[in-house]
């Protein structure tokens, strides 16, 4: 399954999204009847089908609302290095707040706060199903919905800066997401990441080289806390990560997802 989120009639809408056999375009084509607060579209519930709308060029929104968005540092290792820190030996979590999410096509704000704000491609994991204290060869794949992509903005000052993160990754825009989730992925054979700053590359990489595969990230985190379905997993970054400036445009691309875009401006 492939869906998207975006506005129908002035209401925020979970739509499939179908291939079109003669073209090969991609094509929203039903709405799911989820409930007013759904925070994934209900799959068993029945579709209104409309008169198909191309995803390139619609208006998307968020395809998911998390209750948390979980994120995984320096899961590759030469990430870490190019920033000098050392390799973890067991995945390092942090949050983002969902008061960042952002839009695909949406602006990230720079903050006057912040001199230094970084872009950071990732693949992120959509939870489908609750999970506390996921058992040793338990498959995690059950838990999961489907994947899309999430850009982790960063002030790197600010986190260079403070023992904790909170204020350097939680600005709010600093985590587009988007902008389709899908499902069919396999992060453990190997998912391509890549990032481009006006069409210039700077990121890429594959999930192949993570430090810790997926398995080993949704233990380690519902080891300590239910996640729950909607809730965002960002599984880290490749090396690369750079500066941001005011008329930049990001854009990060995953393999069987497509591509996240969003200009830069100042605050």
């Amino acid at each position: 399954m492939k869906y998207c989120r975006l506005l129908i009639n002035n209401e925020p809408q979970f739509a499939l999204v179908e291939t079109e056999g003669s073209t090969g375009r991609e094509l929203i084509t039903r709405v799911f009847k989820s409930a007013p607060a759904a925070r994934i579209p209900d799959e068993d519930a029945v579709s209104k089908r409309i008169d198909p709308i191309p995803l390139e060029g619609a208006s998307l929104l968020t395809p998911v609302l998390p209750s948390k968005i979980v994120c995984v540092g320096r899961n590759y290792r030469a990430h870490a290095e190019e920033l000098g820190n050392e390799v973890p030996t067991e995945p390092l979590v942090f949050y983002k707040p969902p008061s960042s999410l952002n839009d695909p096509g949406a602006r990230i704000r720079l903050p006057r706060l912040s001199q230094n704000v970084h872009y950071e491609g990732e693949l992120a994991v959509v939870i489908g199903k609750t999970c506390y204290h996921v058992r040793e060869g338990e498959d995690v794949r059950d838990y999961i919905l489907g994947y899309t992509i999430l850009n982790d903005v960063t002030a790197r000052d600010l986190q260079k800066k403070e023992n904790q993160w909170a204020r350097a990754k939680g600005f709010d825009t600093f985590t587009p997401v988007g902008p389709v989730v899908v499902d069919g992925l396999d992060p453990w054979a190997g998912v391509e990441v890549e990032t481009r700053i006006n069409r210039e590359v700077r990121q890429h990489g594959t999930t192949a080289d993570f430090i810790f595969p997926l398995d080993v990230i949704i233990r380690h985190i519902t080891a300590a806390m239910t996640l729950v379905p909607g809730d965002v997993i960002a599984t880290g970054t490749p090396e690369g990560v750079g500066p941001l400036h005011a008329g930049d445009v990001v854009e990060i691309s995953i393999q069987g997802v497509g591509t996240l875009r969003n200009p830069v401006v100042d605050e």
